[in-house]
């Protein structure tokens, strides 16, 4: 883990001072699983008789037999010692695992003797390649002899493997700061400028080593919705590799039911609102402890008035309400910023009406606020947007600005407009708290503009190498 900011740690080594093991003032979160692992072996695991366990590889290996009725007639998991669960805190159960076969298992957290009642009780399915699962839940009882079951029986013969098993009580969470816990920005490896440039078809292009150097290379945030497949695998792997290069990554959450309701080329998302707070829990659970900067769902507040029903509205700011608190409670070393929509929007709905629905939706349980995201506006004109929706909220709070494509400002158009331009790449300060690139630059908006013909989301080098020359001359 790279959360000590590196001139503290360096200071306290020379001091010869013990330092802790997570940033001063970063969350307060309990790690309740012992050797989770397996660094020790199977020390402080245990299995039942029919489903012996051994470390294979420095995993944890299950052989699971054939021939049991029910779940927990093979049964492997953590009670010694056993740990207290309290109602009404918030936790996170995470793990590595793969089987033989896909295979359906049961996990649960429950008392350690009948009735064996549960605080957490989740069947799912592992795949025959090493995925990474995370499961939020508040506790509804409090159970001060707590254990942790993986239930596999009630199937075919497999083998399964279990790595880095978490469960963590984030009660007392105090947020931490992402910058000083990383050393700058992250550039995605797989941003869609870097994945063109790396195909074999385009090893020839003519732009290609201007695209490299302009955009490829450069942070970027990744974007996530119903194409990232499993959300909790996707995340992690994401914030992990960044955690690893001690750089920052910032994340989009784009999957809202009713996405783009006005009428925008990028509509869809989740079906349902559980199903979009499982998603988005599952996303915040599967970032933890590590930095991160998270834009929640772009354009959210700003179609308000081009959803279908009063009901739409109203699950509209419940769901993003529980985005919020979810990535407060989950993930208390990242910064969220709930999207404030942009000086065109301001415009058209007005700011008072802006502020009213940030406020409606909970932003004080936001770090911050979001501006310009996927638009053209002009840094100052952000800053002073910004400032000025600030002024209507319950309290000031941070802002960060979209500068992918404001460096020749806005046109009066939104989707994919002639003749924009690059700008500042990601920094702090600036006039704001940051300045990121969100929007993917050479990304299409939809079948609009210079952009006809190419879908939404979907990178294209015409339109990289007009934002990067400013012109967009064939």
């Amino acid at each position: 883990m790279r959360w000590i900011t590196r001139g503290l740690l360096a200071a306290a080594l020379a001091l010869g001072v013990v330092v802790p093991a997570t940033t001063p003032g970063a969350g307060a979160a309990t790690e309740l699983i012992k050797n989770g692992s397996f660094s020790s072996g199977t020390t402080n695991w245990w299995s039942s008789g029919n489903t012996p366990i051994t470390i294979d590889a420095g995993q944890l290996k299950a052989v699971v037999p054939s021939g049991t009725a029910n779940k927990w007639d093979a049964m492997l998991g953590q009670k010694v010692p056993a740990f207290p669960v309290h109602k009404d805190h918030r936790y996170v159960l995470s793990f590595d695992a793969r089987a033989s076969a896909a295979r359906e298992v049961r996990t649960t957290v429950q008392l350690n003797v009948a009735p064996y009642t549960a605080n957490l009780d989740k069947t799912f399915t592992v795949g025959t390649t090493t995925k990474r699962y995370a499961f939020a839940f508040t506790a509804t009882q409090e159970i001060t002899n707590s254990e942790l079951t993986f239930q596999l029986g009630g199937v075919a013969g497999y083998t399964l493997w279990l790595d880095n098993v978490s469960l963590v009580d984030n009660y007392g969470n105090v947020a931490g700061d992402p910058v000083s816990m990383t050393s700058g920005f992250y550039v995605d490896p797989d941003n869609n400028a870097k994945v063109w440039a790396d195909k074999p078809a385009n090893a020839g292009h003519p732009d290609r080593q201007l695209i490299i150097d302009n955009l490829a290379t450069k942070p970027m945030a990744r974007w996530f919705g119903g194409w990232s497949g499993d959300i909790a695998d996707a995340v992690h792997r994401f914030v992990r590799d960044a955690d690893a290069a001690d750089k920052l990554p910032t994340l989009v959450a784009y999957n809202i039911p009713g996405r783009d309701a006005c009428g925008g080329h990028s509509s869809g998302g989740a079906q349902a609102v559980a199903a979009y707070k499982d998603w988005i829990e599952t996303f915040a659970a599967s970032i933890g402890n590590r930095p991160a900067l998270v834009i929640l769902e772009p354009d959210s507040i700003g179609d308000f008035q081009c959803m279908k029903t009063e009901q739409d509205r109203t699950d509209r700011v419940e769901m993003l309400s529980f985005a919020l608190r979810a990535f407060k409670d989950l993930a208390p070393n990242t910064w969220t910023y709930a999207d404030g929509t942009n000086k065109g929007w301001a415009v058209e709905i007005t700011v008072p009406e802006v502020a009213r629905r940030l406020n409606l939706i909970g932003v004080a349980s936001a770090h911050g606020v979001a501006v310009n995201v996927s638009n053209y506006y002009t840094t100052a004109d952000s800053v002073a947007y910004a400032n000025e929706l600030n002024g209507r909220l319950g309290a000031s709070k941070p802002f960060v600005i979209d500068t992918s494509r404001n460096g020749n400002g806005h046109n009066g158009e939104w989707c994919n407009p002639a003749d924009r331009k690059l700008g500042v790449t990601s920094r702090v300060g600036g006039g704001a708290e940051m300045l990121l690139w969100i929007k993917v630059p050479g990304d299409s908006d939809g079948d609009c503009g210079i952009g006809a013909g190419i879908p939404a989301g979907s990178f294209d080098p015409y339109l990289a190498k007009s934002l990067i020359l400013g012109d967009s001359t064939p």
